[in-house]
């Protein structure tokens, strides 16, 4: 099968999940014997083509001029996408699927779907409305129509949690049996050969500090502030525990100003963004990993730190809450709630056997539940569905055609038998 990718990041711009996720699904992809090509957008001194181990990655700019606001330069990211996707069609022949990856790549795939009679199957990732707890201004009243039209135009939706069925359901109206549930997935050999190393951790905490680590993006509906809200009780309770916030992301400033005025500066550290290598590390240094978030259709840096043997405490919201067990392979908090998170927080400090149980069954479910190839043969399958749903409309469309040229050479039959019977009569009386 001949799959195009189409994504505004994929490695080496990160910006959230849906890079790695793209990267991991198309290398997965590949193995399993498809033809995989990426369109992405290329940032600072990327190659514009790249042979990434199999997967054929094209980047594209937007155009010259600058754009007035974001929406304008995504629009012209799309104009690329879709002049590449033809350059690269003309050359190598017609894809058999188009994978879209949220609302930023959707006019691009409507084109190419329309022009070349491509299915198209879209990965909605997250949404504009659960990110802001609604619709406020029209900006996000566009993303949240455009994210409309890529699920209406999709032959099959992917979403990655059951939360995230439900909230495309009711948001958009779609259909139950369009939305397909298939949830992200992890290399299970990224930790292969990183061991804890103790000069790196004492860059961060002392050695007999606990590490509390936070990793990702440092925005609103990640919860960071209720997590730093929470380090009080937390300390109050085991003061020898720092708190790691691993990221980068609009809201710092104001999580730096939060953590001086309540006086723990020398608790918490920003380590700003960390790379793939220093993240593992990180990892394998930490005691206890917490995500609190407020909005998370699914939540990657779970799975990661589930997978790095640390324990792990989640806010009962979206997929996090799907894929934690409270008490079996993790531990839950209220969403939102300081005291919730330093209760979590402080149960896995106290018992060092609820830690390791924890730590063994997460690892268990991780490797059965989330493997790339598991995930791949689901949404090979949803392909295949996209694909025979084209060719089912196709068929339909050509029995229609013809039925359409039978019923008006029937009708031409019978107007001229009409007109030959009329100018008999005549004839007759003449």
């Amino acid at each position: 099968m001949k799959i195009l990718m189409l994504t505004w990041e994929y490695p080496p711009r990160i910006v959230g999940g849906i890079a790695r996720v793209v990267n991991d699904l198309s290398k997965r992809l590949i193995k399993d014997g498809h033809e995989v090509t990426v369109i992405t957008y290329k940032e600072g001194d990327a190659l514009e083509f790249e042979d990434d181990k199999g997967v054929k990655v094209y980047r594209v700019n937007n155009y010259m001029i600058n754009p007035n606001n974001f929406i304008d330069w995504v629009m012209q990211l799309n104009f690329n996408m879709v002049a590449k996707a033809n350059e690269i069609i003309a050359k190598e022949g017609q894809f058999d699927v188009i994978h879209a990856h949220d609302w930023l790549v959707a006019y691009a795939a409507k084109t190419l779907k329309n022009s070349y009679d491509i299915p198209i199957v879209s990965t909605i990732h997250a949404t504009e409305s659960g990110r802001n707890s609604g619709i406020h201004d029209e900006t996000q009243r566009y993303i949240n129509d455009t994210e409309w039209l890529l699920t209406y135009e999709s032959n099959e939706v992917i979403v990655n949690s059951n939360f995230m069925k439900c909230e495309l359901q009711r948001l958009f109206g779609l259909p139950f049996e369009k939305i397909n549930v298939v949830p992200n997935g992890i290399n299970l050999t990224n930790f292969s050969g990183v061991e804890k190393d103790y000069e790196f951790r004492r860059q961060y905490a002392r050695d007999n500090e606990k590490i509390i680590l936070y990793t990702g993006r440092l925005v609103y509906e990640k919860g960071i502030q209720h997590l730093i809200s929470a380090m009080p009780k937390i300390l109050s309770g085991y003061n020898d525990s720092k708190l790691i916030i691993a990221g980068k992301g609009g809201m710092l400033d104001e999580l730096r100003e939060q953590v001086n005025r309540m006086g723990i500066s020398n608790k918490v550290y920003f380590t700003g963004y960390l790379d793939s290598k220093k993240l593992l590390k990180m990892y394998k240094c930490a005691d206890i990993s917490v995500f609190p978030s407020t909005y998370e259709p699914f939540g990657i840096v779970a799975l990661e730190a589930m997978l790095a043997g640390v324990p792990t405490v989640v806010s009962d919201v979206g997929g996090l809450n799907e894929v934690v067990e409270h008490g079996v392979n993790g531990m839950k908090c209220y969403a939102g709630n300081a005291n919730s998170i330093a209760d979590s927080v402080l149960t896995l400090l106290y018992d060092h056997q609820l830690c390791d149980n924890i730590v063994k069954n997460a690892k268990v479910k991780v490797k059965e539940e989330y493997n790339w190839g598991k995930i791949a043969q689901d949404i090979h399958f949803t392909y295949q569905k996209a694909i025979c749903q084209t060719m089912a409309q196709r068929q339909a469309n050509q029995i229609a055609q013809e039925n359409a040229k039978k019923a008006k050479k029937a009708k031409n039959t019978e107007n001229e038998l009409s007109n030959l019977l009329s100018f008999k009569k005549r004839q007759a009386y003449a």
